[in-house]
């Protein structure tokens, strides 16, 4: 039998200089070589989805008295809840996009769902194909593979978005969160704006921004969208954009010292989020002030 620990590994390197030790990310992928024949995955405190990539591969799967056999296509997933251990029978080589996602996040999201009273836990699933949830898979890949430019605050957007359509499927009660009964009192809307304000130089959370609102990070997300009419990491960037534009008409800074100052990863970057908000390139602007 074939142990695969480095299918679970600590935070990725890149979120490890941003992350709290005592606050781990909602939600980290991996993209991850499966090996063939017979092994049993390790246990693991978060909820794992493995997405299929590549060639179809007949698989065997086993979890307690659940088991399932089939063949795995690209973009096809499987659910080894939290805390549970699974047995598979892999006839081939493959390959799969890891995603973990913490336990605390999906009963949050539960509980905002009005589930949580019936003690949601999350059932172990295989050969399942959603295109949502397929499209926050590679989100995260491409997040990972550029080294997350986007920050912590696009991935926690992406984890209680994934929480959410897990909960959706598994209820079957549709797709959407209910439209939050209160709205964000405008002190405490002030004081997250504030706080953004005061640090868009760094790698945000929204579990940061909800605690500086004082509601738990699920209730905080629609509540939020609610009061400004866009989700937090579209409101972080766009604020940045905007800090970067006068900057650069101001003139006196390279684009490398700007980009850092406003939160962007890099010129690169902060160039990509400019011409998605404005339209426009760094040097359209600049230039615009000569």
């Amino acid at each position: 039998m074939i142990d695969r620990p480095s299918c679970y590994p600590g935070l990725p390197a890149s979120l490890l200089s941003s992350a709290s030790p005592k606050r781990p990310p909602l939600l980290d992928v991996l993209t991850s070589p499966v090996p063939f024949g017979l092994f049993n995955s390790p246990l693991d405190n978060r909820h794992v989805l493995c997405l299929h990539l590549g060639h179809p591969v007949p698989v065997s799967y086993r979890m307690g008295n659940y088991e399932r056999q089939g063949v795995r296509i690209h973009g096809q997933f499987c659910v080894v809840p939290a805390q549970t251990t699974t047995r598979w029978i892999v006839s081939g080589p493959a390959t799969s996009l890891l995603l973990r996602l913490t336990s605390s996040l999906f009963q949050e999201t539960a509980d905002a769902m009005g589930l949580g009273s019936r003690g949601v836990e999350l059932a172990a699933s295989i050969h399942v194909r959603d295109p949502q949830i397929e499209h926050i898979g590679w989100m995260m890949q491409a997040e990972d593979r550029d080294e997350y430019p986007s920050g912590r605050l696009f991935v926690d957007g992406l984890a209680s978005a994934l929480a959410a359509r897990l909960l959706a499927l598994q209820s079957r009660r549709g797709i959407s969160i209910s439209k939050p009964t209160r709205a964000l009192p405008a002190w405490r809307l002030r004081h997250v704006l504030e706080y953004i304000e005061a640090h868009l130089a760094e790698d945000l959370a929204l579990a940061e921004l909800a605690s500086v609102a004082g509601f738990s990070l699920s209730h905080f997300k629609p509540l939020f969208k609610q009061a400004v009419g866009m989700p937090a990491h579209r409101f972080v960037l766009e604020r940045r954009v905007e800090r970067a534009r006068i900057r650069l008409l101001e003139g006196g800074r390279n684009l490398t010292e700007i980009a850092l100052e406003t939160g962007f990863a890099h010129p690169g970057h902060m160039a990509r989020c400019m011409r998605r908000v404005l339209g426009l390139s760094p040097s359209q602007i600049a230039g615009s002030s000569l």
